[in-house]
């Protein structure tokens, strides 16, 4: 290869060879696959989520959240304990899961390289499967480079734009109305009235007013800020209209082979659930969580509390308001998923498909008293992740070995027989078998913002966060998952006793180093010469 290295040579090399799919006239017209070929071969249904942490799915453990579809799916296939995301933030973590390649490697490290020039070269699992005749849909969130996305061959080229089409679909059932007295406009999103709860930011507040900060300056009002019941009715919700296109795509495409995503906006915020799904699980009884008195003070995320999108105004208690709406969205996305199985059980296709279940990131929640995700804690970067395919998945089966969004490529690629095809994750294959896989029995997850540590490394009980940078004044941490589920002892930085953790936290540091130098890291000398604060 000469000087190119194997990044460059993924960046450019399959970016000439495959990415270039989308405008192939051979497949923008379908290329069907043979009778024989589709028989043998299953199809994929990929539902993920916005937002949803590991522990908002009652199989999970949640007492309180019922998500009865979900646990059925869990008990028809694998549930993986241990699944995290390959970044906490929207758009590098889908790019994760599309492409198998954490965002140092696609270039896509923050929400604002979405559409960044150059970027974004290495194809995703449905430009591959696209390229070999499959037929290949996508409804709901993209959120990712928009070019990544022209294989995709909805009837409406706008089903990909979750925004204008949502919102024409919308504007012909739920006429556009002025909001009342009490009521505010949910202008980020579905662009009509709701009822604010005590937390939302504009509480109280005439409507169409703005609140103001402690300079008297107006607040920009942000998504997370709007919480409340959305006046729209339940069958004309965001997710309703998602899940009615993946079942209308079923029905269409049930002959033929296919790759079907169904990509759900909640229960990312706004948190503005409609009725029923609204007060379903009323706010007075939702326990705080156990962490939200969290001090902070020996923690790498102390600055997060300084971010106005990670914090809330709001006296504490409030937070009950939004894990009521958020457990009512979660709810509601349980109702939809169950709709989709059943859709696909009734058209014979259900041993033919292999289905996957997941979330791009978590959310806190109230956790140490954040919202929103940005953050390696367990809330905010460890996810659900569940697969099932009757016959050829196991049925019951829990996974405790820490896996990645970044292995979710390479499982595709494996269950569909697609061979040739290489990324940074590995096929759980061998895991849904009762084997051991070849890959790393930890997992890595980095993120390029300089307000956090740039890199979480977690195996079974062990959590170490790390930056990358030489800043002396800013902490690492070291977390016993065993002992310390809810991440409020970091055991090296500041404590006292760091001494006799620290030969735990060089030996996660060891194993930093190591993934660095598979995936040929530019990072790997800087990580390399720096040692644990």
């Amino acid at each position: 290869m000469g000087h190119m290295s194997r990044r460059d040579f993924i960046r450019v090399g399959a970016g000439a060879a495959i990415g270039m799919a989308g405008i192939n006239p051979l497949i923008a017209e379908g290329v069907e696959c043979k009778s024989s070929e589709q028989t043998s071969v299953p199809n994929l249904l990929f539902i993920m989520t916005d937002q949803q942490r590991w522990d908002a799915l009652s199989c999970a453990g949640n007492r309180i959240l019922k998500t009865p579809n979900l646990d059925r799916f869990a008990k028809e296939g694998v549930r993986f304990e241990r699944a995290f995301s390959a970044c906490p933030v929207c758009v590098p973590a889908r790019m994760a899961i599309l492409t198998g390649h954490n965002g140092q490697t696609t270039g896509i490290r923050c929400n604002y390289d979405v559409d960044r020039k150059g970027y974004a070269t290495i194809p995703t699992f449905d430009n591959i499967l696209a390229e070999r005749g499959v037929w290949t849909e996508y409804y709901g969130k993209w959120h990712s480079p928009t070019w990544r996305a022209l294989d995709y061959k909805n009837p409406e080229r706008r089903a990909l734009n979750l925004g204008s089409h949502y919102l024409n679909y919308l504007d012909k059932h739920v006429p556009i109305r002025q909001a009342k007295e009490g009521e505010q406009l949910d202008d980020l999103f579905s662009h009509r009235p709701y009822k604010p709860d005590p937390i939302d930011l504009r509480y109280g507040l005439p409507t169409g007013s703005m609140p103001n900060d402690e300079n008297g300056k107006p607040i920009k009002i942000l998504q997370p800020d709007c919480l409340g019941c959305l006046d729209v009715p339940a069958e004309y919700t965001p997710t309703a209209f998602c899940a009615n296109n993946v079942i209308e795509a079923l029905e269409r495409l049930k002959d033929q082979r296919f790759s079907i995503t169904c990509s759900i906006h909640h229960p990312h915020s706004p948190m503005t659930p409609s009725k029923p799904y609204y007060g379903m699980y009323p706010a007075a009884d939702m326990p705080l969580p156990a962490s939200i008195d969290d001090p902070m003070t020996n923690s790498p995320y102390a600055i997060a509390r300084k971010m106005r999108g990670m914090t809330t105004s709001r006296p504490k208690e409030m937070f009950r308001y939004m894990i009521s709406n958020y457990y009512g969205l979660v709810y509601e996305i349980d109702y939809h998923v169950g709709r989709i199985l059943s859709k696909l059980k009734e058209l014979g296709l259900e041993k033919n498909t292999l289905v996957i279940f997941t979330s791009d990131h978590g959310e806190m929640l109230g956790s140490h008293n954040l919202r929103e995700k940005n953050v390696f804690y367990e809330e905010s970067a460890h996810v659900p992740l569940m697969i099932r395919m009757p016959g050829a998945i196991p049925a019951n089966k829990v996974v405790k070995e820490p896996v990645s969004h970044l292995d979710l490529y390479a499982t595709i690629m494996d269950y569909l027989k697609v061979s040739g095809q290489t990324s940074e994750g590995s096929s759980l294959r061998p895991l849904v078998a009762g084997k051991n896989r070849s890959a790393f029995d930890y997992v890595v997850s980095d993120w390029d913002v300089d307000n956090v540590p740039n890199f979480m490394v977690r195996n079974k009980e062990w959590k170490l966060l790390f930056c990358r940078t030489g800043d002396q004044n800013r902490l690492d941490g070291l977390y016993n998952l065993k002992d310390d589920p809810y991440e409020t002892n970091n055991l090296i930085g500041d404590n006292p006793d760091r001494a006799k953790l620290l030969p735990q936290a060089e030996e996660m540091k060891e194993r930093l180093v190591e993934w660095l130098a598979k995936t040929e890291s530019p990072f790997l000398d800087a990580v390399k010469q720096r040692k644990i604060h």
